[in-house]
């Protein structure tokens, strides 16, 4: 089956690099929004935005390539600060085609990351999750894995304002957390991941992952299942196991401008260096668009918990980010967090047994200027700060209030 997901990229991918067309159709109800699968997954923006995208019909079938590429030199401050150029960057390729009864959606995602990002991991503090060679990753982020998502889905329509839709990946995004950051256009200039990544939407990247949802007028309801041991350090391959974790997810459309989320799973062993830990998580998250005449602006808020079951351990993340667009020649943005750090971050002097140490606030800003635009996409340079403020048990480590400062080339696929 795995085979299937390839063989349906190679096919739509020359039609696809061919040429381009504005996002198809008017979407007037949430079955409308859902059957565009514009997304990672089957998470949802809110109904009025419409992510840069080339598409085309190649005979029955509409097919669409949308990405990022972002070139970042980071310089950080303080005892644990470090410095690297780097890049991240993906892209998806989508084709769909209608049915009597239904749609027909596969999606290929792929990014570079094992190759642009040396060393399995970028510098950003206080971020923790994962491992590189062997060794929980501390004030750093992982690359992305080359195959981000393989996937089939099919909807099929009930009537004006429902659908039934499946799912099933190989790898893929189960029904759990907010749209990924990586996708979500209230942080489609910011290239680092939120230090709350593992809290909120770490399973954007799962293995044997299945989905049914249902739609009804303005809600959504969704269950999956998949293995939750999150990617190994190889990010060249396609992991497997079995299917030991599930999620549910209810979306509920509150206006076109708005939507939001809450979601509930039970990941079996998620972590490599806790292998006996499983992990109830919540998410809850709120996300808003809107456009004027010569501006528009998306802004998302996220909270999310990791219970360690059996433990008292219990770890929030929350998030508030926005950016705006002014005449689509600048981008302005910001991230505010407030998040739980667990004693990985002390390295060598961590108990075996993981609890959390305090909770440290990150202030980001930004601002990008379109140097170059084709039909193609644009590209933008730009440059970023944020600033820190550590719990007092990691100040002798960090410093009160460590910097970090980025300069940013970015590249975005689509109109």
């Amino acid at each position: 089956m795995r085979g299937m997901w390839l063989v349906a990229l190679l096919v739509c991918a020359p039609a696809c690099l061919s040429g381009q067309m504005q996002m198809g159709g008017p979407v007037t109800t949430l079955k409308d929004h859902v059957l565009r699968h514009s997304s990672s997954g089957t998470s949802l923006e809110p109904e009025s935005s419409a992510p840069p995208m080339l598409m085309r019909m190649g005979g029955k079938w509409m097919e669409m390539l949308h990405g990022e590429v972002d070139v970042a030199e980071q310089q950080q401050t303080g005892p644990r600060g470090r410095d690297k150029l780097f890049s991240v960057n993906w892209a998806m390729l989508m084709a769909q085609r209608s049915t009597l009864h239904g749609q027909w959606t596969f999606v290929s995602m792929f990014s570079l990351e094992p190759a642009t990002v040396t060393g399995r991991y970028y510098p950003e503090l206080f971020q923790q999750g994962e491992t590189a060679f062997g060794k929980a990753i501390v004030d750093g982020q992982h690359p992305h894995d080359l195959f981000m998502e393989l996937a089939a889905i099919y909807d099929l329509k009930l009537g004006e304002r429902g659908v039934a839709t499946f799912y099933v990946a190989p790898v893929g995004d189960p029904a759990l957390g907010p749209v990924a950051f990586p996708h979500r256009l209230s942080a489609e200039s910011d290239p680092l991941a939120p230090l709350a990544h593992h809290l909120q939407d770490s399973t954007h990247i799962a293995y044997d992952v299945v989905t049914a949802g249902l739609t009804l007028g303005p809600a959504r309801l969704e269950a999956s299942g998949f293995h939750g041991r999150e990617p190994g350090e190889n990010r060249w391959t396609i992991e497997a196991g079995a299917v030991d974790s599930w999620s549910a997810r209810l979306t509920a459309a509150l206006s076109r401008d708005w939507i939001a989320q809450y979601s509930l799973g039970n990941l079996h062993s998620p972590e490599a260096l806790h292998p006996g830990e499983d992990v109830l998580r919540q998410t809850a998250s709120v996300s808003a668009h809107h456009t004027w005449t010569v501006a528009d602006i998306d802004a998302t808020a996220v909270w999310g918990r990791n219970h360690a079951i059996g433990t008292g351990v219990n770890a929030n993340g929350y998030l508030l980010e926005a950016e705006m667009r002014l005449r689509s020649r600048q981008s302005i943005w910001t991230r505010i967090e407030n998040d739980d750090r667990t004693t990985d971050l002390l390295g060598a002097e961590a108990p075996p047994e993981e609890s959390v140490v305090g909770r440290v606030q990150a202030y980001t800003g930004g601002y990008a200027h379109r140097i170059f635009k084709s039909d193609w996409g644009a590209l933008e340079l730009g440059a970023q700060g944020t600033f820190y403020s550590s719990p007092q048990r990691l100040v002798a480590l960090y410093g009160s209030h460590p910097v970090g400062v980025a300069a940013l080339l970015h590249w975005r696929i689509g109109k």
